[in-house]
């Protein structure tokens, strides 16, 4: 079993960045491909990228690409999403995910965090 506690969500200005936290447990953490979601009330989540095990490979949604960032410090058990330029259509509730396989791009990630909301006004 692996715990996911996402943080670092908040109230951002449009053209403003944010970095999301999401620290891991209960898993060898280097073995575990991460990913990010966000889903709005109401609607389907969404991929937002992933990265696998060890930090080498990323992949991001089209509409993500060039302002988002995914990073992880093994050592710390933690992966990041660097979130710039932000705008209001970014607003969501956004989601840290795990799989012990070594690469996932869709939903089917094992496990999944309680969300932090992420609120970009205009």
């Amino acid at each position: 079993q692996v715990q996911l506690v996402e943080s670092g969500g908040g109230l951002v200005q449009a053209g403003g960045s944010l970095r999301l936290s999401c620290v891991a447990s209960g898993r060898t953490f280097s073995s575990l491909a991460m990913g990010w979601f966000r889903q709005a009330p109401g609607k389907e989540r969404e991929f937002v990228g992933t990265i696998n095990w060890s930090g080498g490979t990323t992949y991001y949604a089209d509409s993500r690409k060039g302002r988002f960032t995914i990073s992880r410090d093994n050592a710390k058990n933690t992966v990041y999403l660097q979130m710039n330029n932000l705008k209001p259509n970014d607003t969501d509730v956004y989601y840290c995910a795990a799989d012990p396989r070594p690469w996932v791009v869709d939903e089917t990630y094992r496990y999944w965090g309680q969300g932090t909301q992420v609120t970009v006004s205009s």
